[in-house]
């Protein structure tokens, strides 16, 4: 079951957020000091008629790195060629995209930081050099044919830059940490995506959607339909302050974006260990999750909202934490 709040893509999804993305860097909410500097690398790249320089996209899941792969290709006027790092299982897979890319133009490579190591080397020389070294023939007689390759910009994207390589991680002249959204800002984007849904939505339901959309754009829209659906069948069609709460609260999504999900977390490390510190694997055993799903989908807006504190020793539950989830002699309530 997806989780509302889940802020990964789902095959659903696809379908659904083209017509949400925003097209050009114009009407691209958020992120502005990234968006300020894309506009200036864009624009010299286009004067001097090359192709720009490598771009890595890097932060949590849900907060536009892809619409941003996308509108770098449309600024620069060329075509975008996405795939991703798991996908790419060897070396030849890689090369053959490569090597049909046609000048200037954009690859985009999703999780790269999934690639493996046979993968990852063949873009050592891609990226730097704009050459594939291809074997031809096997055995003895076997040779190394270098190819050229047309001057092409990589976009690569991840939510866990510390697994790239530094060999990789270099290759990247351009680097960017992407942040959470503000509720301002995903006020704005919430109040734009209404607007291209032909859905009527007040201001103080934006900001509402907003402040429990875990700072995410993903996560917001998600809610926006959400409250759509609750509007249309519960009320009138206009999306009021009143009913988003009521469709919140039936959706168990609490004042600050955490679901039953997430509270389980700080609940099972408040009372099952003491409040941590509790290793990750000993965390995925007890909630039944895998580590990287906890690591990668829970964890981070957690951290970021000061409830849990990564250490050496393990997950930690904090003071802040525990008064979320109203905790009292190890019982606690959902709101």
């Amino acid at each position: 079951m997806t989780r509302i709040v889940d802020p990964t893509e789902t095959d659903s999804m696809q379908a659904e957020d083209p017509a949400l993305r925003p097209r050009n860097l114009d009407e691209y909410i958020g992120q502005k000091a990234v968006v300020d500097n894309l506009k200036v690398y864009i624009q010299a790249a286009k004067k001097r008629g090359d192709a720009m320089d490598h771009v890595l996209l890097a932060g949590p899941p849900g907060l536009g790195k892809t619409s941003l792969a996308h509108i770098i290709a449309e600024e620069l006027g060329v075509d975008i060629r996405p795939t991703s790092g798991p996908i790419l299982e060897r070396g030849g897979d890689l090369a053959a995209i490569l090597n049909s890319l046609q000048p200037r133009e954009v690859l985009f490579i999703d999780e790269i930081h999934r690639m493996n190591r046979a993968v990852e080397e063949v873009l050592y020389s891609a990226m730097e050099d704009f050459r594939i070294d291809v074997m031809l023939g096997q055995g003895p007689g076997a040779q190394s044919v270098s190819l050229p390759l047309p001057p092409f910009t990589l976009i690569g994207a991840t939510t866990r830059a510390g697994l790239l390589t530094r060999p990789l991680r270099d290759r990247f002249q351009i680097q960017f940490a992407m942040e959470f959204y503000q509720p301002q800002e995903l006020s704005v984007i919430i109040t734009k995506s209404a607007e291209r849904l032909g859905v009527v939505l007040t201001p103080e339901a934006s900001l509402e959607l907003a402040q429990r959309s875990r700072g995410t754009p993903r996560v917001a829209n998600r809610m926006l339909r959400r409250a759509r659906d609750f509007a249309q069948v519960e009320g009138d069609g206009t999306i009021t302050l009143e009913l988003t709460k009521f469709a919140l609260e039936r959706l168990g999504i609490d004042q600050v974006g955490l679901d039953a999900t997430d509270r389980k977390i700080l609940h099972t490390i408040a009372d099952k260990f003491d409040g941590g510190p509790v290793g990750l694997n000993n965390l995925s055993t007890a909630l039944g999750e895998e580590a990287d799903t906890i690591s990668e989908k829970y964890e981070p807006f957690l951290i970021m909202k000061g409830f849990v504190q990564r250490t050496q020793q393990g997950r930690v539950i904090t003071a802040r934490g525990r008064e979320h989830i109203n905790y009292v002699g190890g019982q606690g309530k959902l709101f």
